[in-house]
């Protein structure tokens, strides 16, 4: 967990989204053979190049339905309620988040995990006036309380459970005509699929990124720019890989600048995910990130509150193809990968880490000093990686907005060279027992609890060094 029909005989396009098709159900070939029980999502990928209507009918023959085509990274989503549709198409090349759970569930029998309670609607007036900028030890932290703000023209994308468009903070930043509601695969811009209904935690980020600065409560790293509310966390906390997967595609194709993913992809209780599972679920992310950074998309990702280590194995030698644990998106090649820090400095305890993986650390906090933002209502302290990553979001938005032309890597560079460094701890035994209660690798300038180090504001924050990308 992260913070997850009968057939019919004429695939139909009815429906473009991201030049993709939507179809209107399935058309299975042996339709007679064809069991229909109930209706799982999966991702699918195929050969890059393979067009729409060759892999609508291969989903079709295979007795499902496809919801939408990527043919820019030849994957598609689908519906099917044949328990044998991942190995007609092939179990490396299919995947379900809900079906991997409710097998889990059949195993262990365990309950399924309720959804959550509805969120009330925010009444503005309602919504406490005061300063806590006293509070926001966070924004003193990455030299961010001297910021001017941001440009109205940086979008950045908020992937993650819905941000309340009706809190002061947010209400002007919000971009609604850019949002969208991803949990089924395909993009919904009905703001009721957009909108949070059961989770305090999207409104809580884009706080930490874009939250007003009117004297009133708290103020974001980047006031002035706009978030777009992208919802890829359902009710019950699960976010399916198809659902990252649309909300990077989305923000690749509505031109965003930045995004940011405060979770971790895929219906497993941890990030050590291992087999033909993780094949497929890496894939389908590492070809949405490639293809929206090389649309000129920024991605940044919280390292999880695991406390594991995500080093890759020495064996395999390339990031994001270890044996061992992975956290998606953070550990794929062209993520902004972020660990937490508490008010002390000092990597929290959960925070999970990995050199060659974290590029960059922020405050995050700890228990007794968390980060207070914005939640449906008023405003509320949060700890975690979750809110780590949007203070390097935000710096990310300020440098874009000082730099409108730079490419993500340009971007990315400025940050990392801007960067505080930050040596390994000396001595990391949080609990006072004499033994590591993990262990840093690296040196002072680049490790595994902090990357590049502290990320910071550049004062002012100033057009990147160097030419802009021509690739990236």
């Amino acid at each position: 967990m992260s913070l997850l029909a009968r057939p019919l005989r004429a695939a139909v396009c009815t429906v473009v989204v991201l030049s993709g098709c939507v179809t209107a159900g399935p058309a299975a070939a042996g339709e007679d053979s064809c069991a229909h029980g109930r209706a799982l999502r999966y991702v699918v990928t195929f050969d890059r190049g393979t067009t729409e209507a060759a892999a609508r009918s291969e989903v079709d023959g295979a007795c499902g339905a496809t919801t939408v085509f990527y043919p820019q990274i030849a994957v598609a989503v689908a519906t099917s309620g044949d328990p044998g549709f991942g190995e007609r198409i092939g179990l490396d090349r299919a995947f379900s988040a809900q079906a991997e759970r409710l097998a889990a569930q059949r195993v262990t029998e365990v309950k399924p995990q309720p959804a959550r309670a509805a969120l009330p609607a925010t009444d503005p007036a309602k919504v406490p006036a005061a300063d806590l900028s006293e509070q926001q030890w966070d924004m003193r932290m990455i030299g961010a309380d001297r910021s001017r703000g941001g440009s109205r023209d940086v979008v950045v994308g908020v992937l993650d459970s819905g941000i309340d468009p009706d809190h002061p903070e947010l209400s002007d930043a919000v971009d609604r005509d850019d949002s969208a509601g991803c949990l089924t695969g395909a993009p919904d811009q009905a703001p009721s699929a957009w909108a949070p209904t059961t989770s305090v935690h999207g409104t809580h980020v884009a706080g930490i990124i874009a939250a007003a600065d009117d004297g009133h409560g708290v103020t974001g790293v980047a006031p002035g720019v706009r978030v777009a509310s992208v919802k890829v966390i359902d009710d019950r906390g699960y976010a399916d890989p198809e659902a990252a997967v649309c909300g990077l595609m989305w923000a690749a194709s509505r031109h965003m600048r930045v995004t940011n993913s405060s979770f971790f992809v895929n219906p497993w209780s941890l990030s050590c995910i291992r087999g033909h599972d993780r094949g497929v679920v890496h894939e389908v992310l590492a070809r949405a990130v490639e293809y929206s950074t090389s649309a000129g998309t920024l991605n940044v990702a919280a390292a999880t509150n695991e406390a594991v280590d995500l080093t890759p194995s020495a064996r395999s030698g390339a990031r994001g193809a270890s044996t061992g644990c992975e956290a998606l998106p953070a550990g794929l090649r062209d993520v902004v990968a972020v660990s937490a820090v508490g008010a002390d400095r000092v990597k929290a305890g959960y925070s999970s880490y990995g050199l060659g993986v974290i590029d960059v650390t922020a405050p995050g906090g700890e228990q007794g000093g968390c980060v207070v933002s914005a939640v449906p209502g008023g405003y509320a302290p949060l700890c975690g990686t979750s809110m780590a990553a949007p203070h390097v979001t935000g710096v990310l938005a300020l440098l874009a907005s000082a730099a409108p032309e730079a490419r993500p890597r340009q971007l990315r560079r400025t940050l990392e060279a801007a960067a505080l460094p930050m040596p390994c701890p000396a001595d990391y035994d949080l609990t006072g027992d004499g033994l590591q209660d993990a262990y840093c690798a690296g040196y002072e300038g680049y490790n595994g609890f902090y990357g590049h180090g502290m990320v910071h504001v550049p004062a002012p924050a100033a057009e990147p060094d160097g030419r802009p990308d021509q690739a990236r």
